[in-house]
């Protein structure tokens, strides 16, 4: 990939911070860069096929819609591991999934409305052959960290 431009520094900062709450934020972020919607939706398009971004999306207050969360943490033995996260990541409710070092070596994240759902998707994950051990993290405090890259 080339190096990003200003345009493209421009565009990526005003994504962060300040999407427009409107029928068309492509076009409002596209009159505050000096262009037009098509030239930002391209942009993105290249931006997101290069790997510079992964999603465009929003946050939600997932415990005051009625969720709860829990982070996960699995020993897999190495030779499953490929296999059990493909199957982690189909399960409903996982919103990040990573391989880590250590005996706890995959990581998620699992929303679910009520506790029996969760109680559900992780005796599955559980019983998945290579799945040696499971430690449920459970959060007591919430802190949001906004992270923003300014380029």
């Amino acid at each position: 990939m080339r190096e990003l431009s200003i345009f493209d520094k421009s565009l990526l900062n005003l994504l962060q911070s300040n999407i427009p709450i409107c029928s068309h934020p492509f076009e409002a972020m596209a009159r505050e860069l000096g262009t037009d919607e098509q030239t930002v939706l391209n942009r993105l398009r290249e931006l997101k096929a290069a790997g510079c971004l992964r999603r465009i999306g929003t946050f939600f207050d997932s415990n005051r819609l009625g969720y709860h969360g829990v982070l996960v943490a699995l020993a897999v033995d190495d030779n499953a591991i490929e296999s059990v996260a493909e199957i982690v990541n189909r399960c409903p409710g996982i919103t990040h999934n990573y391989e880590r070092e250590g005996v706890f070596n995959l990581w998620f994240t699992l929303l679910t409305s009520s506790p029996e759902i969760e109680q559900k998707i992780l005796d599955d994950i559980a019983a998945l052959d290579g799945v040696r051990d499971m430690i449920r993290l459970k959060s007591n405090k919430k802190y949001k960290v906004n992270v923003q890259f300014k380029l």
